[in-house]
């Protein structure tokens, strides 16, 4: 629902227990000097027990279109600004008169405040928004070490970012200019702007062979991958899926993330790999009656105890020792062993030891959807 809702959740959390200074981190964002950036988040703390809203704006280095911008007014308190307005992205022109200018900032999306100046000003003026997520924490449940807002209180929440909801309309935003080597890693060719580049100015991750190319972004660990005779290209192999695209439009991936949800649906919403709370499995093959998973099982794990109407079961234990439970009947299973479970039989997988559990399981039957399991027990909540 956006950044303005998933900051009240946390704020709400917060505030349950104490007020205290929330500092608001994107998870994609890229610091080089992080000393830097706790110099600033010491700095912004100490304002927003005041009552500030603090942000960082980035100080530019060149003419970018890609970000939001914040002119910053010339008062100014230890280092900290008044905001004279947010700027949409601009186009080249502008950009190239802002950074002349020495007026303005890349607006970075990181925040300082306590939780009840944000939920005070977000009461303020979008206070449909605060309400909204004040009833979802309010019948939150607790899942393992997983905090569950009521879903259906938070589907009633309108989809807004704070800038729009809050930071645009607040009179107590602040600014801290930042030059800590930030990047908000939104798209590949910022990969290649951070990474360590080859003799010829590439980006390389993984197993990859580059003749006569150069200023290229390639990743790859899945399988070797060459190049030849490229320039500026980005090439980013996943177990999902391949993409090739000029550096200069990689910008445009929601077009075809966009064409991905229309026409290939279920790889919009399923990935090769899947993390689950008991670990992890990735479906290595496929065909019409068949599939093929690697297990990897965390120490001391469960799955559920549960059972399938149309598929039957092979699991070869790669390394560790599985228990095994199938009928009500328990085993031990070790290395370069194997048990199989008929289709209907309630069955159950535990890791038992102190290292991961890593087997290959072989389904077979008429239908091998993920929703043909009927959980009995869970340790997780999902019978």
């Amino acid at each position: 629902r956006n950044t303005a809702p998933a900051i009240a959740l946390a704020a709400n959390h917060i505030i349950q227990e104490e007020d205290a200074v929330m500092v608001v981190l994107s998870a994609d964002h890229y610091i080089k000097d992080t000393q830097a950036l706790v110099e600033q988040v010491r700095k912004a703390s100490d304002a927003a027990v005041t009552g500030s809203m603090v942000t960082f704006g980035i100080t530019p280095n060149q003419p970018e279109t890609g970000y939001g911008y914040i002119k910053k007014s010339t008062k100014e308190a230890g280092g900290i600004f008044d905001i004279v307005q947010f700027v949409e992205k601009p186009n080249a022109n502008l950009a190239q008169q802002y950074l002349d200018s020495g007026e303005y900032l890349w607006n970075s999306g990181m925040f300082v405040f306590t939780a009840s100046a944000y939920l005070s000003e977000l009461n303020e003026h979008r206070n449909d928004i605060a309400s909204a997520c004040k009833n979802a924490m309010a019948k939150a449940e607790m899942d393992m070490s997983f905090i569950r807002p009521d879903p259906e209180e938070f589907k009633l929440c309108a989809d807004e970012s704070i800038d729009y909801a809050v930071m645009e309309i607040t009179q107590k935003a602040k600014v801290i200019p930042l030059t800590a080597g930030w990047s908000d890693i939104g798209a590949w060719s910022s990969l290649w702007d951070i990474s360590a580049k080859t003799s010829d100015n590439n980006a390389i991750e993984g197993d990859v062979i580059s003749v006569d190319s150069k200023d290229c972004y390639v990743h790859s660990h899945e399988k070797l991958t060459s190049i030849l005779g490229l320039e500026n290209i980005v090439v980013v192999d996943t177990k999902d899926a391949l993409l090739v695209a000029r550096k200069d439009r990689v910008q445009d991936i929601k077009k075809i993330v966009n064409e991905i949800k229309e026409n290939h649906a279920p790889l919009a919403k399923t990935h090769r790999e899947v993390y689950r709370p008991w670990g992890v499995y990735d479906s290595i093959d496929n065909g019409s009656r068949y599939q093929v998973k690697r297990i990897t099982v965390k120490p001391e794990a469960k799955l559920s105890v549960q059972m399938h109407h149309h598929r039957a079961e092979h699991w070869i234990v790669v390394s560790g020792v599985a228990k095994v439970s199938i009928d009500g009947e328990t085993s031990l299973v070790a290395e370069n062993e194997s048990v199989y479970i008929p289709v209907g039989s309630v069955h159950a997988l535990e890791n038992p030891g102190k290292i991961p559990l890593e087997l290959i399981e072989v389904q077979s039957g008429s239908y091998l959807g993920e929703d043909d399991i009927v959980r009995f027990e869970d340790r997780y909540g999902r019978a």
